[in-house]
C-alpha cells in the first residue's frame, strides 16, 4: 500500500513522530496533525503536510480528510508523569480524545469516504492469564481510568460495520529513550527496586516505540480486526527488572511491597496482572516482526541512545 494519502493524528507523540518519517520514506503522501506552530514546523521538516485540526470539530475533520486513503489515529493525551497516572482526574482529557475524538473521527471518515482506519489501543486491559499465551480473543477488563480504550475500539467496530476496514492495534507496555515511564523507572531501579507492581513471577508484555511505529505502518495492509503489538518474548516482572538493572549497571531489583500495590487501587491492580501476550496474528497478517525480541535487547539499546543524547 505505497503511494497513498495517509492522515495521521497524534503525529507528534512518541509513536507518531516515528511513524511519519517511515510513511514518507515509503512514498506515501502524509498529512499530519500538529496543534502548535512548532509542532507543525517539525512535521513539515519530516516531509509531511502539517495541519491544525481539532478532533472534536466534525466539519473541519471532514474537510481535512477529503481525498485520503487511510487514517492512523494515534492521538492520546497521557498524564505528564507516572505519579499523575494514579490520579483519575489526570485521565479526563485522554478519555475525551479516545471516546469523543475517535467517534468524531469515524463520523468524518464515513462522510469523507476514507476507506481504512488504524486505531491505537492499549493491550494491558486483558484479564490475568498466568503463564498462558494471550491472544486477541482473551477476555478484557479495563480499570475505571482506562475504560475509554473500549470506547475507541467500539468506534473502530462501527467503522467496519459501515463498510470500512477498521484495524485496532493493542499496544503493549511502551518503552524507549523518550518514555516517561522508563525515565521514572530508572532511578527506582538504580536504588535496587523493581519499578513494576505485581508478583515477580507474573508476565509483562512490552514493545519499543520504534517497533510500535513499524507495526502501525504495517497495519495499513492487514485485514480488519484487532491485533496485539508486543515483542516476541514477554518476560516475568523479575526478569524485566533484571534486564533494566543490567542495562543500567545496577544490581538485580527487589519486588515492591504488596501493600504498596494495594494502595494503588484498580490502576495498580490492572498493571499487576500477568499478561503474556502473543503477536502471532500481526506477524502472520503483516509479515511484521519487532526489531527487539525482548526488553533484554531493547533496554540495552535504549540506554546507549540515552547516553549519546
Amino acid at each position: 500500500m505505497s503511494g497513498t494519502r495517509i492522515f495521521v493524528t497524534g503525529a507528534t507523540g512518541v509513536v507518531g513522530r516515528r511513524v511519519v518519517p517511515l510513511l514518507v520514506a515509503a512514498g506515501h503522501a502524509v498529512t499530519a496533525v500538529g496543534r502548535s506552530p512548532e509542532k507543525r514546523s517539525a512535521l513539515e521538516r519530516q516531509g509531511a503536510a502539517a495541519v491544525d485540526v481539532d478532533l472534536l470539530d466534525a466539519a473541519a475533520l471532514r474537510r481535512a480528510l477529503h481525498g485520503h486513503d487511510a487514517v492512523l489515529n494515534l492521538a492520546t493525551h497521557m498524564p505528564r508523569s507516572t505519579n499523575r497516572m494514579l490520579l483519575p482526574s489526570a485521565w479526563r482529557e485522554n478519555d475525551r480524545v479516545r471516546r469523543d475524538g475517535s467517534a468524531a473521527l469515524v463520523d468524518a471518515m464515513l462522510a469523507a469516504g476514507v476507506p481504512r482506519l488504524v486505531q491505537e489501543s492499549f493491550a494491558p486491559i486483558y484479564e490475568d492469564g498466568g503463564d498462558a499465551w494471550i491472544d486477541e480473543s482473551w477476555p478484557v477488563r479495563p480499570a475505571p481510568y482506562n475504560e475509554s480504550v473500549l470506547d475507541a475500539e467500539r468506534s473502530e467496530a462501527r467503522f467496519t460495520e459501515r463498510g470500512g476496514t477498521g484495524v485496532v492495534l493493542r499496544f503493549a507496555l511502551f518503552y524507549g529513550p523518550d518514555s516517561t515511564f522508563l525515565h521514572d523507572a530508572m532511578p527506582i531501579a538504580r536504588r535496587g527496586w523493581l519499578a513494576l507492581p505485581g508478583d515477580a513471577s507474573a508476565f509483562v508484555s512490552s514493545v519499543s516505540h520504534d517497533d510500535a511505529a513499524t507495526a502501525a505502518v504495517a497495519a495499513l495492509g492487514v485485514p480488519a480486526g484487532i491485533y496485539n503489538v508486543t515483542d516476541d518474548e514477554p518476560l516475568t516482572r523479575g526478569a524485566w527488572g533484571t534486564a533494566l538493572a543490567a542495562a543500567l549497571g545496577a544490581p538485580p531489583p527487589r519486588p515492591l511491597p504488596r501493600w504498596l500495590t494495594r494502595l494503588g487501587g484498580s490502576t495498580l491492580e490492572l498493571l499487576s496482572r500477568s499478561q503474556r501476550m502473543s503477536n502471532r496474528k500481526l506477524r502472520a497478517a503483516a509479515g511484521w516482526a519487532p526489531r527487539y525480541t525482548s526488553v533484554r535487547e531493547g533496554f540495552a539499546a535504549v540506554e546507549r541512545r540515552i547516553l549519546r543524547s
